[in-house]
């Protein structure tokens, strides 16, 4: 048997923030999806060609019609929706430390970051709209070329 990690699902009120936010924060796209009893949006990091691609599935609460969601994954009370519950946080590796400080800080969206040198990676903690934390896996050594080029002198010399 091989494993790999397909999706992660995440249920919610507020389809649009939750939507927005993997749009706007981490550069997904809406892309197909099959056509379930309930709202949703698969959420895909490149290509739409392949579902293996559609790594966050948003599944949408529809409070004036909730028999379809009920019927297919089952229910859940509305208190369950918020944070991580048992699961910590979701992982993803990345490139590009840099550039994604840089539109954090533009966008507004706070991180929590530190290095782990033991395992050479650089991470970042995220909180999404239902209070699910996404962390992004950088190489340590794009934490060290950011540190240099922010201590650097404005004119780039020594």
């Amino acid at each position: 048997m091989t494993l790999s990690l397909n999706h992660y699902s995440i249920r919610t009120l507020d389809l649009p923030a939750v939507c927005d936010f993997y749009t706007q924060v981490l550069g997904l796209s809406a892309g197909p999806r099959p056509d379930f009893p309930f709202p949703g949006i698969w959420m895909y990091n490149g290509s739409h060609d392949s579902v293996a691609n559609a790594v966050v599935h948003i599944i949408g609460i529809d409070k004036s019609d909730p028999e379809g969601l009920k019927k297919y994954l089952g229910d859940r009370a509305e208190s369950s929706l918020q944070g991580t519950g048992a699961v910590d946080h979701i992982a993803f590796f990345a490139t590009g430390l840099a550039g994604m400080l840089q539109h954090l800080e533009n966008i507004g969206v706070p991180c929590r970051q530190r290095t782990t040198p033991s395992i050479g990676l650089h991470q970042l903690f995220l909180d999404d709209p239902c209070g699910l934390v996404v962390e992004l896996n950088y190489p340590a050594a794009e934490k060290a070329v950011v540190d240099a080029l922010t201590t650097m002198p404005p004119d780039g010399k020594d």
